[in-house]
């Protein structure tokens, strides 16, 4: 399949969540008219150190957009599953055009059981205090396990290449694991930081 891509470093898209977005650079406001104009389907990718493409996104459909006075668009993309890219096919817009392969989602259920989700919102607890990010995480502990832990590697400010970590595991399990770890370090890194200083 041909997709549009947006590529954004730090802004993952996982499949089955909601990204918000404000577009106002010119050639990605005629991104998303050319994506308005079929199927609404964009592709969200980060780029490594080179400025060379990661090899899988994910997917994002259109769910809603406004239009501002100032002529951005304000629009949100639903994740719908990820993709590996191909090639890069030529310039024939401003903006940039792949040839994709769509990856089946692996995404299975999985019943994450009190003990894990405790631990989970109890570490993220220490690390938004750490980091003094000014998030009130008691509104989202009514989410589902699986769902919160894809909205921690979406809004922590994580190094680019852990969130391509994320997005890059097969199933919810190993996400998990992977998104603790992810935690551990960085609170270890902070630590550290704090005995030398």
């Amino acid at each position: 399949m041909e997709l549009p891509i947006f590529p954004l470093n730090g802004a993952v898209l996982f499949p089955g969540t909601s990204l918000p977005l404000n577009i106002f650079e010119k050639r990605y406001l005629e991104m998303v008219n050319y994506s308005l104009g079929r199927d609404r389907l964009i592709g969200m990718i980060q780029t490594d150190e080179n400025g060379d493409l990661f090899s899988i996104g994910c997917i994002g459909k259109i769910h809603s957009f406004n239009e501002t006075n100032d002529g951005r668009y304000l629009i949100s993309l639903q994740g719908t599953s990820c993709f590996k890219v191909i090639k890069e096919l030529g310039p024939d817009y401003n903006f940039r055009m792949i040839s994709a392969e769509l990856i089946e989602n692996n995404q299975d259920y999985y019943a994450f059981s009190e003990d894990q989700r405790y631990s989970l919102i109890k570490k993220y607890k220490n690390y938004i205090q750490i980091k003094s990010i000014d998030l009130n995480l008691e509104e989202i502990e009514n989410i589902e396990t699986d769902q919160i832990i894809k909205f921690i590697a979406m809004v922590s400010p994580f190094k680019n290449i852990d969130k391509q970590a994320l997005l890059e595991t097969e199933n919810s399990v190993d996400f998990y694991s992977k998104l603790l770890s992810i935690i551990d370090l960085e609170l270890a890194g902070d630590l550290s930081d704090k005995v030398v200083n």
